[in-house]
């Protein structure tokens, strides 16, 4: 029997799972493959939805499904927490002390947030890509009576590295909605000098921002944050002080990463085309745990789920893999409440950026809702 063993269940996990119940179907059925998916939680995350969940349309529940109604029959799902990668012997270590062997392997653990990585962070600003976070933001909106809003963006890579200008057309916006926006300032900081890793999404944002009044800091790294004064401190020696405080918390990879030796920070360094790591054979990284040239979102690992799919099918039946990936990114960014723009990218050509309108908007709520189709492999 063939073994592939697939760790983590978001959206690069799950899709491969599915995809490779249709690929290796007959096989899985007659016994000569399992497909194993080992995820430390029972339900399926889609973080976009908690971006919503801050300006109250949506609630932190809606995130989830549990695996079991996502995951294709032949899959066996385990949910456990696998602990130590021997990629020697081919084996996985689990929590509960049992192992695993494999004879592929892909990794699809992708990112946790490390807010306690900057001093004074934790206390002193608000996030929206987790439960908690979303929803306590939310209720400090809803009192917020006035005052300096930052969006700070602290850490780099993060996940979905369009929420941050998305949340700052939309802050706006919802203030302008409530009448109070005369009595908000809205401010936005970022790490190197323009508003975006893209310089066209950049390009993009720049006009906008200044046509709302919003103010802008470039080449703006947080060092630390310091509560009771509520006040920025940069590497640079600026300081900007806050009434409220959104940051884009630092990110990291999962620990199992970094002591299986696999990759430094928890990514792991792959062949950005083929997605095999760099340090072991026939382990394969995707989503948000590759170390690849491409956005931390979830496009990237749906697509990159795709193309490691059919690279397994064809080893599986001893052929040699040929499907590659070639860093096709399409990501909908929010513009504001109700208006919307999308961008398609891939390694070799940059994003070119469309003028924004309702019409997109709504198509990227009708994904969000749609999604669980995409999770269960059939988009």
């Amino acid at each position: 029997m063939q073994r592939i063993l697939i760790v983590g269940g978001g959206t690069g996990g799950t899709v491969l799972a599915n995809r490779l119940s249709k690929k290796l179907g007959d096989e899985i059925d007659a016994g000569e493959v399992e497909v194993r998916l080992v995820n430390d939680g029972p339900n399926h995350v889609y973080k976009p939805v908690y971006l919503y969940v801050a300006f109250g349309q949506r609630e932190p529940d809606d995130a989830l499904r549990p695996l079991s109604d996502l995951v294709n029959s032949r899959v066996t799902l385990d949910v456990d927490r696998v602990t130590d990668v021997d990629t020697d012997a081919k084996r996985v270590t689990r929590r509960d002390g049992g192992e695993l062997d494999y004879d592929y392997l892909v990794l699809a653990t992708g990112a946790t947030l490390v807010p306690e990585e900057t001093p004074g962070l934790v206390e002193g600003g608000h996030h929206f890509y987790g439960p908690e976070g979303a929803a306590a933001l939310r209720d400090t909106l809803a009192d917020f009576e006035g005052g300096r809003v930052v969006l700070s963006v602290v850490g780099t890579p993060h996940m979905c590295p369009a929420a941050p200008i998305e949340f700052t057309l939309m802050v706006d916006d919802w203030f302008r909605e409530r009448g109070m926006r005369d009595e908000v300032e809205v401010h936005y900081t970022y790490p190197i000098m323009r508003l975006h890793g893209k310089q066209s999404i950049s390009d993009w944002a720049e006009p906008r921002f200044a046509d709302r009044d919003i103010e802008t800091h470039t080449f703006f790294n947080v060092e630390e944050v310091d509560p009771e004064a509520q006040t920025l401190h940069t590497v640079e020696g600026e300081s900007l002080d806050y009434d409220l405080l959104v940051a884009i918390p630092p990110h990291r990879g999962d620990d199992l990463i970094v002591e299986s030796g696999l990759g430094d920070d928890g990514w792991v360094e792959v062949d950005r085309n083929t997605l095999e790591a760099a340090a072991a054979e026939d382990v394969y990284a995707i989503g948000d745990t590759a170390a690849a040239p491409a956005p931390k979102a979830g496009s990237v690992a749906h697509y990159e789920a795709g193309v490691v799919a059919e690279r397994l099918a064809s080893s599986v039946h001893g052929h040699v893999p040929t499907a590659t990936y070639h860093g096709k990114t399409i990501c909908f960014m929010e513009a504001g409440m109700d208006d919307a723009t999308y961008v398609s990218f891939d390694y070799e050509n940059e994003p070119v950026m469309r003028d924004e309108n309702k019409f997109v908007h709504w198509a990227k709520l009708a994904y969000n809702e749609s999604y669980w189709l995409t999770a269960r492999g059939l988009l």
